[in-house]
């Protein structure tokens, strides 16, 4: 909830519940914080003492929380445009492209991923279609 504050003692309980694995099958957990409270130093030691990464947002109405020592990027992409063709301007997506390179290039565990979600729905598809162009 965009209401719920950083509150660590509460946010630990919730992290040690989390399964670290389902039917022998290891389990990666992302977390999509939308409180600013969650821009703290804390917030990201408790995330990763859990294994946790967190999400990134280019929403102006949500945190966007990077966290360079993380594997792997979850970037929810939430400002897609009806009136623009690829759901993003070419030069946005140049540099989301540039950035989903430069993650990936950190060695062969980093992982991206990137969703077109929100914002413009029925731009989504060519946005992605545009980013997926840009990266290969």
């Amino acid at each position: 909830m965009p209401t719920k504050r950083f509150e660590p003692d509460d946010f630990e309980a919730f992290l040690a519940l989390l399964p670290k694995s389902v039917d022998g099958r290891p389990l990666r957990h992302v977390l999509d914080v939308r409180h600013e409270s969650f821009t703290s130093p804390d917030y990201l030691a408790l995330a990763r003492r859990y294994g946790c990464t967190t999400v990134h947002t280019d929403a102006p109405q949500f945190p966007a929380i990077v966290d360079e020592r993380s594997e792997l990027a979850y970037i929810r992409l939430m400002r897609s445009e009806t009136a623009c063709a690829s759901g993003y301007p070419p030069a946005v997506l140049d540099a989301w492209a540039r950035g989903a390179r430069a993650w990936t290039e950190r060695g062969a565990q980093h992982e991206v991923f990137v969703y077109f979600i929100n914002g413009a729905k029925d731009r989504a598809p060519a946005a992605a279609l545009e980013l997926i162009h840009r990266i290969t």
